[in-house]
């Protein structure tokens, strides 16, 4: 079974998407994910200030 996520209060942050969802449980959730090619980078945090920061300080290793 997929997980069929509404991502809300998107934003940027260099080559980094920031936004907020709801999870499985009905938890709000942030993530932060990269979408630099071959990059790979994605976390889910449970405040919006620890996802934006992770997307302030992420440095992609692939170049």
């Amino acid at each position: 079974m997929t997980a069929n996520r509404r991502f809300r209060n998107v934003t940027h942050i260099g080559p980094v998407q920031v936004a907020t969802y709801y999870d499985g449980q009905g938890r709000e959730k942030h993530t932060a994910a990269c979408t630099a090619p071959r990059c790979g980078f994605a976390t889910d945090y449970d405040s919006r200030a620890a996802a934006e920061l992770a997307a302030r300080t992420h440095r992609c290793a692939v170049r």
